[in-house]
């Protein structure tokens, strides 16, 4: 009987946590591959004007391409402004504020942009 029941128990948990996986709801997986969270945050959020890969140009005049943020500022310098919304880009630039984990997988892809 005790074997059934975490038997059960088991697959319960198992089908919990690949359904969790499927609609984005486990926490880990993000702190797992920051850079690839970062990119799907960046292009949802910011490649509209922004220049977000290794050679793309910015869509938007004033939008500095990522890869060359570093050369403007420290990178670490962005957590403050990503975490209260960055409201002072360019002049269009809708306000956007970043939960904690949003902020380091950002940072650590920009970050990754700054290397050769």
């Amino acid at each position: 009987m005790y074997s059934a029941s975490l038997s059960r128990f088991s697959a319960y948990a198992l089908r919990a946590t690949v359904l969790a996986a499927t609609l984005g709801l486990s926490s880990g997986w993000a702190s797992a591959d920051p850079l690839s969270h970062g990119k799907a945050l960046v292009e949802a959020n910011c490649a509209r004007c922004h220049a977000i890969g290794r050679t793309d140009k910015s869509n938007h005049p004033d939008a500095p391409a990522f890869r060359v943020l570093s050369q403007r500022y420290p990178i670490a310098d962005l957590e403050e402004a990503l975490a209260e919304g960055i409201s002072t880009g360019h002049p269009d630039m809708p306000e956007w504020v970043a939960s904690p984990d949003q902020i380091d997988a950002i940072l650590a892809y920009i970050e990754s942009l700054q290397r050769p």
